[in-house]
């Protein structure tokens, strides 16, 4: 499977329920410059919402999300 958007770093986040999901995606966005591109890949069905949320509260950009009922992929752009 591709990737629908380019990316600059991955952070794997199986196994890893909310809240610790967007708290690694946090201190990863943190080491990029703005408008780089974090994609996260989770195992946790409530990130796609929880993703959603984080993306209002921060302002940093859900380019993209995508699931196959097992795997959950959020890509964030770096505001």
């Amino acid at each position: 499977m591709s990737d629908p958007v380019a990316f600059d770093l991955e952070i794997d986040t199986k196994g890893l329920k909310c809240p610790l999901p967007i708290l690694r995606a946090k201190k990863a966005l943190a080491t990029l410059v703005s408008g780089q591109v974090l994609k996260v890949v989770s195992t946790d069905k409530g990130s796609t919402r929880d993703f959603q949320a984080f993306a209002k509260q921060t302002g940093n950009e859900l380019l993209a999300q995508t699931d196959d009922g097992e795997l959950f992929v959020h890509y964030m752009k770096r505001r």
